[in-house]
């Protein structure tokens, strides 16, 4: 099976299409273990208890490295078990590296992220060109890879938004993809640049071609999931995409003080799923 028919099954399976991203921040996680390892493992185990003890679940998860190596090497343990587990449970699992670099570095990378952490999809940052990106599709045929193309961000515009023969940098990004296409490449696309993403979508539609989008920037970004529901209901295969929540998600016990974590977490998670399926229908 190609990522991108997995991607298919399982939003139809567990009928969502929601990303959960995996952001530990200590001071935010309301246990304490004997170790930074324990703490952070222990704290998303106990998510995907209450998700498998519920049935409510995300279509895939994405945990950030960032989040993991500052805490060293008990972050990266702790990192490496999660993928490990989530994966067992039949979660695809995007690791949010952002790795981009060329030749025998970015082979080193590729090696990293699929063979040592075994991970289903990476996300990739283009700058470098075709160099960076092609060690991942050709030595991992069958798994995904997520290239920057329109990032969620404020000053994305700072080089995003630059005109190259008449057309912003970022549409010219989305022809690139469309070039090295194979299945399993797709493009990450922020939810607070509705316009952006209609653009991108279209350069995909007119080459035909199957590209998976992944979408943050919901929720404390400030990014409409009303918006982004109506843009890929009128002009994609809506399955394919993943709309990521991370904060909103983990630390939801803020918003629902009488839940523990693990409840608050599952109960955010259906309330988007909820929203997301009616939109979806309408």
């Amino acid at each position: 099976m190609s990522y991108l028919s997995d991607l298919k099954i399982i939003s139809n399976k567990k009928k969502s299409i929601i990303c959960m991203g995996m952001d530990p921040i200590l001071e935010q996680i309301p246990i304490s273990k004997k170790s930074i390892q324990k703490t952070i493992f222990f704290f998303y185990e106990n998510i995907l208890n209450e998700i498998l003890r519920k049935n409510i679940h995300p279509a895939c998860v994405k945990p950030n490295f960032a989040f993991y190596a500052q805490y060293g090497f008990e972050g990266l343990k702790a990192l490496k078990e999660l993928v490990d587990l989530y994966r067992s449970e039949g979660f695809q699992v995007i690791l949010d590296a952002k790795r981009g670099d060329i030749g025998t570095t970015a082979t080193a990378y590729a090696y990293e992220v699929f063979d040592f952490f075994n991970a289903d999809a990476v996300t990739l940052a283009p700058y470098m060109g075709y160099d960076s990106v092609e060690p991942f599709m050709t030595k991992y045929p069958d798994r995904g890879y997520y290239v920057l193309c329109k990032t969620s961000n404020k000053s994305s515009a700072d080089i995003q938004d630059l005109e190259y023969n008449g057309k912003p940098l970022f549409l010219k990004t989305a022809e690139l993809i469309t070039e090295w296409y194979q299945p399993g490449i797709g493009a990450v696309t922020g939810a607070t640049y509705p316009e952006e993403l209609k653009k991108i979508i279209k350069i995909f539609n007119k080459k035909q071609k199957d590209i998976p989008l992944l979408i943050p920037g919901i929720g404390s970004q400030g990014g409409s999931l009303e918006k982004v529901i109506k843009i890929l209901n009128e002009d994609s295969d809506i399955s394919l995409h993943r709309i990521n929540a991370s904060s909103s998600i983990n630390y939801a016990y803020k918003k629902y003080p009488n839940l523990s974590f693990a409840e608050a977490a599952v109960e955010e998670i259906k309330t988007m799923n909820d929203q997301i399926n009616s939109l979806i229908m309408d």
